[in-house]
């Protein structure tokens, strides 16, 4: 091997390696750029992340203070009454009793439960005055107790009476058509009365007064046609007077009467209000 080829082999080597140290160089400075970023993108999400736990926990706390405050608020606008008056007692008396009638009519007990009966139209009528005599046992949910459960008396007896065939279906159709119009407007009301948070605690207790009812006067002479029919019909088993023209004409009575008092509650501009601020004054049933 010549001198020359020597040379020239030597000055490749040192080339080659002058070339692998600078390619290592750019490998090494590459490498660590790509670590020193990585590691400032983790210290980045790790302060965001902790920022965000921070931001969470001081929006929950702010949550909990905006509903405090809210309570506060509604318990200033909201009047909390005494629900356990007299009326309402004599309400849910009716109410409870109700399956009873339909027990006794199905039964074909008609002379115990025209008896039951006289007693709780003698309740209807003593609930309305002792909240019209006595201030302190009026209350606002006996506006939406007494309709509710004079509707209920007189659905479980229409219904009970049709399944037996002394009333027509015709007209317990009606009936129940118009209560359950009547109630699902009063559900609405009570709805839409209530200021927000509107929950279904709230919603359904009954110390919290937010509306009250005012019944028409064709409304109140409707029940007192339809108490008169459903009397009337438990009589007839009784007393044998079952189809008499007069029951007949009562139940056309009853459907006119029926169609003027829902149409009524459209009309009237005074069936119902919503109380926004205490009051010092109770209004009667």
């Amino acid at each position: 091997m010549s001198y020359f080829t020597i040379l020239c082999l030597k000055r490749s080597t040192s080339l080659n390696k002058y070339w692998l140290q600078k390619c290592l160089k750019h490998y090494l400075i590459y490498h660590a750029r790509v670590y020193s970023t990585g590691i400032s993108n983790h210290h980045k999400n790790y302060i965001t992340k902790k920022e965000h736990v921070s931001r969470r926990k001081a929006l929950r706390v702010q949550v909990f203070q905006e509903i405090k405050q809210t309570k506060r608020k509604v318990e200033e606008i909201i009047e909390k009454e005494n629900i356990w008056t007299v009326p309402n007692l004599l309400c849910m008396g009716r109410i409870v009793v109700s399956p009873y009638f339909s027990y006794l009519i199905l039964s074909q007990d008609y002379q115990i439960a025209l008896w039951l009966l006289i007693i709780a139209g003698f309740s209807d009528l003593a609930d309305g005055w002792i909240a019209r005599t006595w201030t302190s046992q009026a209350s606002k949910l006996g506006s939406f107790l007494d309709p509710v459960a004079d509707k209920l008396l007189m659905g479980t007896l229409f219904s009970s009476l049709t399944w037996v065939g002394l009333i027509p279906i015709p007209l317990t159709c009606l009936v129940l058509a118009r209560d359950v119009a009547l109630v699902t407007a009063a559900s609405y009301i009570r709805y839409k009365s209530l200021p927000p948070p509107k929950t279904l605690a709230r919603y359904f207790d009954p110390t919290h007064a937010t509306a009250q009812l005012a019944p028409t006067f064709i409304s109140k002479l409707n029940t007192a046609i339809q108490l008169s029919l459903v009397a009337g019909t438990l009589a007839a088993p009784v007393f044998q007077f079952v189809n008499h023209p007069v029951l007949e004409a009562l139940c056309y009575v009853t459907a006119l009467t029926t169609l003027a008092g829902g149409v009524s509650y459209l009309i009237s501009k005074n069936t119902y209000k919503f109380l926004r601020k205490k009051s010092s004054t109770k209004s009667p049933d």
